[in-house]
């Protein structure tokens, strides 16, 4: 059985981050650890939400697994709370990342044009470092233009998106997974891979506004590498989980707004991997 560690924040409130990820990869049939980066008492779209950060706790947890010899095939990275925890991370990449160690990271801080509360240019900075070390990077369409360094578009075409992927090439960056991009009536991802083959996916666009769908996208993609689904199918299966689980959603009249309904359609994942 293959093993990931999971990076990231636990929103007690909210299917999000390592609430989403630590079951989803369960599914998928691989360890999963976990590396907790802070405990939110719900996610970052409900009001007045407590924030307890676990710098502290991250260089123990990495000395002790050093210690006990602990090897990971892949690091999922999610949300990371300041510029500090980044280097934390950039070590954790060093320390446990192998030839064969397969390293995802969604660069959690920004949407719709706009910079998260507790974020700011300084950490999209910061961010653009750690992405140059990670095998795979999925931001959605506003963190790829922050880290570019280029001005947000709410309608973007392919030159736009051919320019962000030539500055992050540039900036190191080996492959990227542009999420949540929108052309014409349709929602999807465009990927540039290191040996410069290109693909997207599209589908009909869902318009509907959940927190979580970036990290249901990124641990099925990851998931899905790991089970030794090519770069391109396992973005693939990543999209179709991802639509599918918003359409179950929708159908459920009684759905919260703060998350989908993934625990619903893991069957269909699982079938997938079949």
């Amino acid at each position: 059985m293959k093993r990931i560690v999971s990076i990231q924040d636990i929103s007690c409130i909210g299917k999000c981050s390592q609430t989403i990820a630590l079951p989803v990869l369960s599914a998928m049939g691989i360890e999963t650890s976990i590396i907790p980066t802070a405990i939110l008492s719900a996610h970052t779209m409900f009001p007045d939400f407590t924030f307890r950060d676990l710098s502290e706790d991250i260089p123990q947890i990495k000395k002790h697994w050093l210690s006990q010899g602990v090897t990971f095939d892949g690091i999922l990275t999610g949300y990371l709370g300041s510029v500090r925890q980044i280097e934390m991370i950039s070590e954790i990449y060093r320390d446990f990342g192998a030839d064969d160690t397969v390293i995802v990271l969604d660069p959690v801080f920004a949407d719709k044009g706009r910079i998260y509360p507790g974020f700011d240019m300084e950490y999209a900075g910061a961010i653009a470092g750690l992405c140059s070390q990670a095998d795979y990077i999925v931001p959605n369409i506003t963190e790829a233009a922050y880290i570019a360094g280029v001005p947000y578009r709410d309608v973007c075409d392919m030159d736009y998106i051919e320019n962000i992927f030539d500055i992050l090439t540039q900036k190191g960056v080996k492959n990227t997974i542009i999420t949540s991009v929108h052309i014409g009536d349709e929602n999807g991802i465009v990927c540039r891979l290191s040996d410069n083959r290109r693909f997207s996916v599209f589908r009909k666009n869902i318009d509907a506004p959940f927190h979580g769908t970036g990290d249901l996208f990124a641990s099925t993609f990851t998931g899905a590498l790991l089970n030794n689904f090519s770069t391109k199918v396992a973005a693939e299966l990543a999209v179709d989980y991802v639509n599918e689980t918003l359409t179950a959603t929708l159908k459920n009249n009684k759905h919260n707004w703060y998350g989908v309904d993934f625990e619903t359609t893991l069957p269909y994942l699982i079938d997938r991997l079949r």
